[in-house]
């Protein structure tokens, strides 16, 4: 029996990097996906590829920032699967300047792709993974993408780190409140460290940009030299976490972070 046997999973973000490689991953151990992202031609490659390996998929269009999408992508996913029993609040995005430099419209896209999204996705799964909830040995399960930006301040990327903290303290309260309902909804985050995705390597443009140049190598070697495992991160480090936490492993997991950063932030 493969963990996520029986489950049926939405993850917002899930063409591509950390959320396509959770998709891969969590169809891999057993769950129905449903992939939801704005790329729509990554989406549907994305999905491509399960089916390819005899999984079941389905991809929808998903802004997260907009309610009619979330309710699309819950719709499809209890329609053609029949339950929603994980919702992964996945998309994120990094604009990587800092409280004097970034713009009010920059500003707002930060706060409503980071933190409106992760909120909008949460309130609107609620009704469909208590339902599914009633039926399961260990409830349903939220997992949001925090960072260990959420965890420690960040002299680089102040505003990312506000955003990614919001979702932590969010978590532990979503956890608290759905458990004083009763509603048998696990909420954890997962705290990734610096990852090989496109939004790892905006990271490191970000800081050659401010360091007056255009070179990349140097900052990743850097970082990289700096994390105790002595290598970066990549997606299936993540997605591995995603999936233990979505599953019955961690039935007894709510409200909890759990740190994939290769021991960067244990000093």
């Amino acid at each position: 029996m493969n963990r996520l046997d029986g489950k049926v999973a939405l993850i917002s973000g899930a063409a591509r990097g950390i959320g396509g490689e959770t998709a891969l991953r969590m169809a891999e151990a057993g769950a129905r996906v449903v992939v939801g992202d704005l790329l729509d031609e990554a989406g549907q490659a994305t999905v491509a590829a399960i089916r390819k390996a005899g999984g079941q998929a389905e991809y929808v269009h998903l802004d997260v920032t907009k309610e009619a999408d979330w309710t699309a992508a819950i719709e499809l996913a209890t329609g053609r699967f029949g339950k929603l029993d994980v919702l992964v609040n996945n998309a994120g995005v990094f604009i990587g300047k800092s409280i004097e430099e970034i713009s009010l419209e920059e500003w707002d896209r930060l706060v409503a792709v980071n933190m409106t999204g992760v909120f909008l996705g949460t309130r609107m799964a609620v009704p469909a993974l208590r339902e599914a909830a009633r039926g399961a040995e260990h409830g349903s399960a939220i997992v949001n993408l925090a960072s260990i930006a959420g965890l420690v301040g960040s002299q680089l990327d102040p505003l990312y780190s506000m955003t990614k903290g919001g979702v932590t303290l969010f978590t532990k309260s979503a956890a608290l409140e759905f458990g004083r309902k009763g509603y048998r909804i696990r909420v954890n985050s997962i705290h990734p460290g610096v990852i090989e995705t496109d939004m790892g390597e905006q990271t490191f443009a970000a800081r050659a940009r401010r360091a007056g140049h255009n070179d990349t190598a140097p900052l990743r070697q850097g970082v990289a030299e700096s994390v105790p495992w002595g290598r970066l991160g990549v997606a299936l480090d993540i997605a591995k976490g995603i999936v233990f936490l979505a599953s019955d492993d961690a039935g007894y997991m709510n409200g909890a972070g759990l740190v994939v950063d290769g021991g960067f932030t244990a000093a």
